[in-house]
């Protein structure tokens, strides 16, 4: 698969474009701790580092108040991963977040003010080495053009931003174009792909809760990403934030982009399972998500399918009742209780792990 060509854009230790992986990214959806709420910090910290080992790359932190500058400024410090901060309406709010050490900012400049006002924000951001997302939603755009075609609008919105912006000599920009409509959505990217060699940030905007979030980002960003269109993602999803990363490695994953990780094959559960797969998976799939190694894992319910399905896995487990059945590579190793399930499956999963 070829990608587009694109600038190569600094965001902290990752470079988005395309000679670099696709990077995932999230965004933080609690509010900041207070400065002296360190036992919240810390927890914090914790949750940041699991998305790191989940293969998210970069995480995105609303930037409301000057209130929180002080806890902001550690967050970039010690964020294990590059920090972007996401502004609306306030240009100081955007000069004061790259000054925190924000290694990249998120602004639509039709709701900064003034163009001068956007000028002093990429001014902060040269000075600083900040990178900056020109970032427009269809349901944001100019009010002359929120009643014309969606996609068209933001694709001449984000090239006139351009214009700005490297007309005040600045080229660390990523663009994004999303919109709640799927077909917009794809219609936009595909055209400013087009149009520009910077890098763009594939996403569609409020995509609602797991099964609607999946469904529309599959068929949206997946035709993308397949065309060589998209150097960072988001999957937007009302929901915890581990679904939007193990969503984004999935898309890349079907589409042949991601080849490290844990390949999860299950099965649905029937009335045929004494082993109840879907609450077992739903209880180790994080930590599958935290391997780099390929391999396939099968978690199947019933005798039927899991001796075929572990055929074709490097590890498999299928129970009947209480007895918990370990496959590799299609020959049975080990029965052990369902207790022990998970503690043996993840023992052998880290073992390959480092035989690789």
């Amino acid at each position: 698969m070829n990608r587009r060509h694109t600038n190569q854009v600094h965001v902290g230790n990752i470079t988005i474009g395309s000679n670099s992986p696709i990077s995932i990214q999230t965004m933080w959806s609690e509010s900041l701790p207070a400065i002296a709420e360190e036992e919240k910090f810390q927890q914090m910290l914790t949750t940041l580092r699991s998305y790191a080992t989940m293969g998210c790359s970069i995480i995105r932190f609303s930037y409301p108040s000057s209130n929180d500058k002080l806890i902001f400024t550690r967050i970039c410090k010690e964020s294990p991963m590059p920090v972007v901060a996401d502004i609306h309406f306030d240009w100081k709010l955007a000069i004061e977040a790259i000054e925190c050490g924000a290694h990249k900012i998120r602004i639509n400049p039709g709701n900064i003010g003034a163009k001068w006002k956007v000028e002093e924000v990429v001014e902060a951001a040269k000075s600083h080495g900040t990178a900056i997302r020109i970032g427009l939603n269809g349901g944001s755009l100019p009010h002359t053009l929120r009643l014309t075609d969606h996609a068209q609008g933001m694709v001449n919105t984000a090239l006139t931003y351009v214009d700005w912006f490297e007309s005040w000599g600045f080229d660390q920009m990523v663009l994004s174009v999303k919109d709640t409509d799927g077909d917009v959505t794809y219609r936009a990217y595909h055209d400013l792909a087009t149009k520009t060699a910077y890098p763009l940030h594939l996403g569609v905007t409020e995509a609602g809760g797991v099964v609607s979030a999946m469904a529309r980002s599959t068929w949206v960003l997946g035709r993308l990403l397949s065309e060589g269109i998209g150097d960072t993602m988001r999957i937007s999803i009302t929901d915890d934030k581990q679904h939007e990363i193990a969503g984004a490695r999935e898309i890349m994953r079907t589409i042949g982009l991601e080849i490290e990780g844990i390949r999860i094959v299950s099965c649905p559960r029937c009335g045929r399972a004494s082993f109840d797969s879907q609450k077992f998976l739903q209880k180790i799939q994080h930590k599958l998500l935290t391997y780099k190694t390929p391999l396939t894992v099968a978690i199947m319910g019933c005798q039927v399918n899991g001796p075929g399905e572990a055929a074709h896995a490097d590890i498999a487990i299928t129970g009947i009742g209480n007895r918990v059945y370990l496959y590799e590579k299609g020959k049975l190793i080990k029965e052990v209780n369902e207790q022990l399930a998970e503690e043996v499956l993840l023992a052998r999963i880290e073992e390959l792990s480092h035989a690789e």
